[in-house]
């Protein structure tokens, strides 16, 4: 039986860390969430810009916790991407690597292709094999583990339609990227997370997201029957995400 949680279906403004701490071993069906990328992004209230080194030390006790509060065949959705494109730092396969050495198991990773290839300005050597740049039109969503592959649930509460099955087994999901930003500078679009949830998750389980933001994984799990545990150190997000949750609990009433 899955541990209670004090933080279950709650926006909880706290460190990650600190919050992390407090929920219960073997409690999380399925976390979802997308880290600072560390490229300076303007969030209410977190440095984006640390030294690398102390970043990925830092989300590694973060993934330590992850692991912890995840139930046996419990998964773990990251998105991410490599960032810049004259000094690329191929933050993803850090990521793998340090989660990997956890012992998590690394299962698929997925291409989110966002479609923002309008608007081209770093060509890098214009027409010349001398060095050109590769502008990433996508991110990764990397999908671990925890001891073993199979996540047990009530077949009832499988809610994947056959459609929705078979297009999401397709690991290029062409999604635009969130235009409504309520706020913050790197939101989820709800499909992204629509996708992650109902082909990892069944109905009743519950779905944490440790760098919550304006509170996307905790509105998609209440539309879809699932509990939601929304953690970020953000005040002013965490306002936003609590008035979306309102609202659409008072559409679902």
């Amino acid at each position: 039986m899955v541990k209670q949680n004090k933080f279950l279906n709650k926006i909880v403004t706290g460190d990650v860390l600190e919050s992390l701490k407090q929920i219960p071993s073997d409690s999380i069906h399925l976390a979802i969430t997308s880290p600072p990328y560390n490229v300076g992004k303007d969030y209410d209230n977190h440095h984006d810009k640390m030294d690398y080194g102390e970043y990925l030390k830092w989300l590694n006790k973060v993934w330590e916790e992850t692991q912890r509060v995840l139930v046996p065949g419990g998964r773990f959705c990251l998105n991410i991407a490599p960032t810049g494109i004259k000094n690329f730092t191929p933050i993803h396969h850090d990521f793998s690597n340090q989660l990997r050495k956890l012992g998590m198991k690394f299962r698929t990773e997925i291409i989110w292709y966002k479609q923002t290839m309008l608007r081209r300005t770093a060509w890098g050597s214009w027409k010349s094999p001398s060095n050109p740049h590769i502008v990433p039109s996508w991110e990764y969503v990397l999908v671990f583990s925890k001891n073993g592959d199979k996540l047990e649930g009530d077949k009832k509460d499988a809610d994947i339609t056959s459609e929705e099955f078979k297009e999401y087994s397709d690991g290029h999901w062409k999604i635009s990227p969130e235009k409504k930003r309520n706020g913050h500078p790197a939101p989820f679009p709800e499909e992204l997370i629509y996708r992650l949830m109902k082909f990892y998750s069944f109905k009743g389980h519950t779905v944490l997201d440790m760098f919550g933001g304006t509170g996307t994984v905790a509105v998609v799990s209440t539309k879809n029957n699932r509990n939601f545990i929304h953690l970020d150190i953000s005040e002013e997000y965490n306002k936003t995400a609590k008035k979306r949750l309102s609202d659409v609990k008072n559409n679902i009433i």
